[in-house]
């Protein structure tokens, strides 16, 4: 696969993984779900959690701006990263966000490194967002600039809905 564009069909065999702050469990997660209610989701992507980039920018964007992107018909808002999903849980228990937000785990950045916004050298994901629109991707970009939050942070999203 390469480079997701506004307009393709989001891969319909993706998973991510997920441990609920408020259950002990992992399971797995198809993203966006399959189902005919979901309308449009929205996922940034981070390097790893707890940085000062994504800690104290990123994350906190999104919660803030939560009531804005519902109101712009956002069902689902995920935050994907390369760690577990029990590291994953941990950071949104953190963040306080318990289910309004998922915080999903793509190991071994699969599904970065299938669309090449990996980073090369570390083989981390890159820091990026997607909007997925009835199934097709509405936005995509990637940060190109070390430790920005111009085009993955929730203002971003916003102004592309």
């Amino acid at each position: 696969m390469t480079t997701l564009q506004p307009g393709d069909t989001f891969p319909s065999d993706v998973t991510f993984q997920a441990a609920s702050p408020l259950h002990a469990e992992s399971r797995s997660n198809t993203m966006p779900p399959r189902s005919g209610r979901i309308r449009r989701s929205s996922f940034s992507r981070f390097p790893v959690p707890l940085p000062p980039t994504c800690s104290a920018n990123h994350v906190p964007g999104y919660i803030q701006n939560l009531p804005k992107l519902k109101e712009k018909g956002v069902d689902i808002i995920a935050v994907l990263a390369f760690n577990d999903p029990f590291v994953m849980s941990a950071w949104g228990k953190v963040n306080g966000v318990r289910d309004s937000i998922l915080f999903l785990s793509d190991p071994d950045a699969k599904f970065s490194k299938s669309i090449g916004w990996a980073d090369a050298a570390s083989g981390r994901t890159g820091r990026y967002a997607i909007v997925i629109d009835h199934g097709k991707i509405s936005y995509a970009q990637i940060e190109t600039e070390r430790g920005a939050v111009k085009k993955s942070g929730a203002d971003a999203v916003l102004a592309s809905l």
